[in-house]
């Protein structure tokens, strides 16, 4: 198949395009390079630099199989001091890049969407028809294109996943995970650990958990990235499908922390702050819905071993 990756210089993208490109499919991959490297892009795709909002490029592109697209901003944080560059990156852009694809004959879309979309839900495991109420606009900008994608396919303009994940963690040493304003918890820990940060802050330890401190459920990128590809040959047989990923089971901020002392040798004091807006208290997945439709189950479930994958990840990086 030809398959257009987005977002394809960054974490989840260069990751799964290099799946892509093992299995035999033909990848271009695009991406402006705000926030990916170059050097992460993986050998066999043929990279475009640019916008997914540049209609023009998009259409000279020609038509593909399927796009997978990772391109957005991602920090739920940022998101809530400027809102306003959410929308018009994770929507407006995006929204044109759509466009583009569909008069451009392109059939299925694969979007990496987010469990950022339900909020504070009352009821664990969240399933997909929990109610979704975003806390930050990161979080409105996924659900909005979500509710897009929802109607070009009731119009039979395209077929669409939605895969709302959770935490992205672990890494590849080809492909770690970096950011250029890194905001996720286990690599920034790592990097505490390792002497390359002068401080680190604990948001918020008032939470209604075990310890006071947040809970998500970690999903390894090669879980994700062998989602993203189940996906599109599911889309066969759906026109519409949303499904979580993620391993079922949650973690509390504070032991990550242990886990990455325990995988490093390597501890220091960490500071706590105030709880940061747009963050919900507790997300785990409910993932009966992508082991029956798409036949996912992930495969790294282990906490210690998630750090670890990124801890080699990290120190191939900084070589």
């Amino acid at each position: 198949m030809r398959i257009l990756v987005t977002g394809v210089a960054g974490f989840i993208g260069s990751n799964t395009a290099t799946l892509l490109v093992a299995r035999g499919d033909s990848v271009v991959g695009v991406d402006n390079l705000s926030s990916g490297l170059a050097s992460n892009v993986p050998a066999g795709v043929e990279f475009v630099e640019g916008d997914i909002a540049d209609y023009e490029l998009i259409r000279s592109l020609g038509i593909f199989d399927a796009c997978i697209h990772f391109a957005g901003f991602i920090a739920s944080g940022e998101s809530m001091e400027i809102p306003e560059v959410y929308f018009a990156n994770n929507v407006a852009a995006t929204l044109e890049m759509l466009r583009a694809l569909v008069d451009g004959g392109t059939g299925k879309v694969v979007f990496s969407s987010s469990a950022g979309v339900y909020g504070d839900v009352a009821t664990l495991p969240i399933e997909e028809d929990a109610p979704t109420t975003p806390t930050s606009p990161y979080g409105e900008s996924k659900l909005m294109i979500e509710q897009a994608l929802r109607w070009f396919a009731q119009q039979g303009r395209l077929r669409a996943a939605a895969l709302r994940y959770f935490n992205a963690a672990g890494g590849t040493s080809a492909h770690p995970e970096h950011h250029s304003q890194e905001t996720h918890l286990i690599p920034l820990a790592l990097a505490y650990a390792n002497g390359d940060r002068d401080a680190f802050v604990l948001f918020g330890d008032d939470y209604p958990t075990s310890d006071g401190t947040c809970i998500r459920d970690y999903v390894h990128v090669l879980d994700l990235a062998r989602a993203h590809i189940l996906a599109i040959d599911a889309l066969d047989n759906h026109n519409y499908l949303v499904c979580n990923l993620g391993t079922g089971r949650g973690f509390s901020n504070r032991e990550v922390l242990d886990a990455v002392a325990r995988v490093t040798g390597l501890t220091r004091q960490v500071a706590t702050a105030d709880r940061r807006p747009g963050d919900p208290a507790v997300l785990v997945a409910s993932t009966a819905r992508a082991e029956r439709v798409l036949g996912w189950t992930a495969q790294h479930t282990q906490l210690d071993g998630i750090v670890a994958d990124a801890w080699t990840a990290y120190q191939a990086l900084a070589k």
